[in-house]
């Protein structure tokens, strides 16, 4: 009877180590997914100009940061992230925003993702259309309570860099 119970809990548990992939690979996907999901409406806020939807978005907190495409657009917390959003969609019209290219990953802990991708924003600016081809958006999402919220960005334009041999 012994040897019965000490096969059984075996079994028991090579069961159940053989459920925990799947499980782990599932909750993964769903989490990418969940990013992938705040990142495309980051894109339908900023388009339609929806200041409460990217409220939703970013975290509320006075240590995130936003590193613009200016060299000295280095946005700490919240309340400077929002007012440098206002001032955008008050110089800017007919916003489309076209993302390639993108990568998440979810971290170990489920709680952390970083992501990278790159975005064609077309615009009005003082009645001249205008585009950024190539846009550069990274950054940090935190799973919270609420969900999944950005608490980092960096965008960048690319640029082309001359190099010269060395004598």
């Amino acid at each position: 009877m012994k040897k019965v119970a000490v096969i059984f809990i075996g079994f028991l548990l090579i069961a159940s180590a053989c459920n925990a992939p799947k499980t782990q690979k599932v909750n993964h996907q769903n989490s990418k997914k969940a990013v992938a999901n705040v990142l495309e409406k980051y894109v339908i806020a900023n388009e339609n100009q929806d200041l409460s939807m990217i409220e939703q978005i970013w975290a509320p907190d006075s240590d995130i940061i936003l590193f613009g495409t200016n060299s000295e657009e280095k946005l700490m917390g919240w309340n400077n992230i929002k007012k440098a959003i206002e001032g955008q969609f008050a110089a800017i019209s007919e916003t489309y925003i076209s993302p390639t290219s993108q990568y998440i990953k979810i971290g170990p802990d489920q709680k952390t993702a970083w992501f990278a991708e790159i975005l064609n924003y077309n615009f009005v600016y003082k009645g001249k259309a205008r585009s950024f081809e190539g846009l550069r958006f990274t950054g940090v999402l935190e799973k919270r309570k609420d969900g999944w919220k950005i608490v980092q960005g960096h965008l960048s334009i690319p640029g082309h860099v001359n190099l010269t041999a060395g004598k």
